[in-house]
């Protein structure tokens, strides 16, 4: 992973002027802030962190139809309607 190193921002930095963090995530998109020189956290606007928890909500998913589907083929049996309406409501 490349990181930009005009977003780079120590933590007391972050902590004395966020404003100005904030601003830095406006112009480069998103800002790692350094803990101890190493990097620690990402700062990034609202709508990319959405975006990223829609992907990982739908690799949950995919993971649940992957394992309903792999238990399916090693069974070998056909799945009885009750089966298939119980899949509908599990949750993830």
């Amino acid at each position: 992973m490349m990181i930009n190193t005009n977003a780079l921002v120590a933590m007391n930095d972050a902590n004395k002027n966020f404003s100005k963090v904030a601003r830095l995530v406006d112009e480069q998109g998103s800002v790692c802030i350094l803990k101890n020189n190493k990097p620690c956290y990402v700062l990034l606007p609202f709508q990319e962190y959405e975006t990223i928890e829609a992907a990982r909500e739908s690799a949950k998913r995919l993971a649940v139809l992957n394992t309903f589907f792999s238990e399916i083929e090693a069974s070998d049996e056909e799945v009885p309607e009750f089966e298939r309406l119980n899949f509908q409501e599990r949750e993830v």
